[in-house]
């Protein structure tokens, strides 16, 4: 049943990838046998999901090896557009897919990518805080005990991590969209694990141009409350008013990646800074990464300035296209958010699937690069 079901995925066109599809286009499979594999069958995705991820580490140790560039390990979330209020963590949130609040599912997902290459090994569904405060509705729906708790999508970003180093997956640095840049706890718990990152910030986060010191301000006045909270002795700058600062020879100009249309270029700018988060009591040291080209973008990184070239530094930051390829290439040829399924089991069985067929497609594109490469995700599911 799961080579039929890949099947499917792999033969089925956009908007008939669900099982009712897959029974018309895969010769001898069965409707019910669909449902029941992915439904009930209590096969571990977990263990394909790690099989997944460890044969996307070994294709991507040897594509390194060749490109001579540095893998990444790229979190991001994405939408899954759902009518109802059956299906699993659905609810009236923001679906990127849209770029409007509508109802959705939520999932976060972890991308393995050398340059051009990339695939999806790992995911974790959203759950809102209206279905994890409603244990019976979860319980329904067949979400284990141990994932009823409420998490925020950083902290799911940080279990997908921590999963890839337990299995032993290779990859250089960490990056991610301003959700998770923004975030200090996710951050801080990256320092702890001693790995390097690149995540991007919104264009009005607070940096200090020099090291600040922190202390309790005096009391001014016998009136009022006394002081409790540290202060900096410096003001912080908004990252879209330090741009202004900058003239065109405080930039570079980089190239990014290959495109089918020649190489794309940007503008780089890094330099060095200090983030706090408004309780610590030192700030942190961290690399401004500003890149120019149809827009502007800002990231922060707890690597060293001084480590990387201008050029290197663009590679991280712009490294978070290929999630969002990723994202784009499994929904409109593997089926990602075509499936009919509502309960948590089924939810995850799906996807292990899709990773996997992404997976296929992945190992299809690196060896035929040499005669074909500018295949696409399409080329190789038709091919």
């Amino acid at each position: 049943v799961a080579a039929d079901y890949l099947a499917g995925l792999l033969q089925c066109e956009k908007g008939h990838e669900n099982m009712e599809r897959m029974v018309e286009r895969v010769k001898d499979s069965d409707y019910k046998r669909y449902v029941h594999f992915l439904s009930v069958s209590n096969w571990s995705y977990q263990d394909v999901n790690l099989a997944t991820m460890k044969g996307a580490d070994r294709v991507l140790r040897e594509q390194k090896i060749k490109s001579g560039r540095p893998t990444g390990f790229i979190i991001d979330e994405t939408s899954h557009l759902k009518k109802g209020d059956k299906s699993v963590g659905v609810a009236r949130q923001y679906a990127g897919v849209v770029g409007k609040v509508d109802n959705c599912q939520v999932s976060v997902h972890a991308c393995l990518s050398n340059e051009k290459f990339c695939t999806l090994v790992g995911t974790e569904l959203f759950l809102p805080e209206g279905w994890t405060q409603d244990k019976q509705r979860c319980e329904n729906a067949g979400v284990p005990q141990a994932n009823q708790e409420h998490q925020t999508k950083p902290k799911l970003a940080v279990k997908l991590i921590c999963q890839a180093i337990d299995a032993g997956v290779e990859f250089d640095y960490i990056g991610g969209d301003g959700l998770y840049g923004h975030d200090a706890e996710l951050a801080r718990s990256l320092d702890k694990l001693e790995r390097f990152y690149v995540l991007d910030v919104h264009k009005d986060e607070l940096v200090f141009l020099t090291e600040p010191t922190f202390s309790i301000p005096a009391r001014k006045s016998n009136k009022g409350r006394t002081p409790t909270l540290l202060r900096p002795d410096i003001d912080a700058i908004q990252l879209q008013d330090y741009i202004k600062t900058l003239s065109d020879t405080d930039f570079t100009r980089e190239r990014i990646r290959k495109t089918a249309k020649g190489w794309k270029h940007a503008m780089v700018h890094t330099t060095t800074v200090w983030h706090w988060d408004g309780n610590e009591q030192k700030a942190q040291k961290r690399t401004l990464v500003i890149t120019r080209s149809e827009k502007i973008k800002y990231s922060l990184s707890n690597g060293d300035k001084e480590r990387y070239t201008n050029n290197e530094w663009a590679y991280f930051q712009c490294s978070r296209y290929w999630v969002e390829r990723c994202f784009d290439d499994n929904k409109n040829e593997l089926g990602m958010s075509g499936y009919q399924v509502t309960g948590w089991l089924a939810w995850q069985h799906h996807m292990a699937l899709v990773m996997m067929a992404n997976y296929y497609i992945l190992k299809l594109k690196i060896e035929q690069q040499e005669e074909m490469s500018l295949m696409s995700v399409r080329d190789a599911r038709l091919l």
